[in-house]
């Protein structure tokens, strides 16, 4: 019974050791053919990606589209390119949002002439100052448009400066240009003149945006 039993097991044993082994080969032969399907899969879905149709791939044109928009409007540009065009385009832009506007009587043409001559007694100008008792004397000269630009634009602009701060302005006629003398009995306003210099007279006072606006309505008394 001994000898039964030893063969027994060991028949067993051998059962044992084949359904192993053949679970092994089948588990090995799976794992085979899943790699290459698994791979071919993947392969597969990233070829339809790449063949997508229009239609498809809209939503996402659209929202880089979107984001680039965006971009472009938080950095936009804002510079006109040229000063006398931005001045010009900000009085449209008034112009045009006042539903008062009298387009009949408009005249950009003579704003754009007096911006020339700005450009003309700013950049081309001669300008020899000296300091006179209580404030400085500019002689403001130039020739041909230059020159015309200066009789043009000093007379009226001594007429503003003679308003502000409590200053003396004059201005006279030179042949070649306009003499501009301001003065001030305040020590402070002396000072204050004499550093602002010939640009800074020029530019102070608070008319000249409100000069450009009239002027581009035509309703403009005098051509300073």
């Amino acid at each position: 019974m001994l000898h039964d039993r030893e063969v027994s097991m060991t028949s067993s044993t051998r059962k044992l050791g084949i359904i192993t082994a053949t679970t092994a080969v089948t588990l090995l032969a799976g794992m085979a053919f899943v790699h290459p399907v698994t791979k071919a899969f993947s392969q597969q879905m990233s070829m339809m990606n790449h063949g997508m149709s229009g239609d498809q791939k809209m939503p996402d044109m659209m929202e880089m589209h979107g984001q680039a928009t965006t971009e472009t409007g938080l950095n936009a540009p804002t510079l006109a390119g040229q000063d006398a065009f931005g001045a010009v385009q900000e009085i449209v832009r008034i112009l045009e949002a006042d539903t008062t506007t009298d387009w009949s009587k408009v005249n950009l043409e003579a704003l754009r002439q007096h911006l020339i001559d700005m450009d003309e007694v700013t950049l081309r100008a001669n300008a020899a100052a000296t300091s006179v008792d209580g404030g400085l004397e500019i002689a403001i000269t130039g020739e041909g448009r230059t020159l015309a630009a200066i009789q043009r634009m000093i007379p009226d602009h001594a007429q503003e400066l003679d308003q502000m701060n409590g200053w003396h302005a004059t201005s006279q006629m030179l042949t070649d240009g306009q003499r501009l003398t301001v003065t001030s009995s305040d020590p402070k306003e002396v000072a204050h003149i004499r550093g602002l210099g010939f640009i800074g007279l020029l530019v102070g006072g608070p008319h000249h945006q409100p000069h450009h606006l009239a002027m581009a309505k035509n309703e403009m008394v005098h051509q300073h």
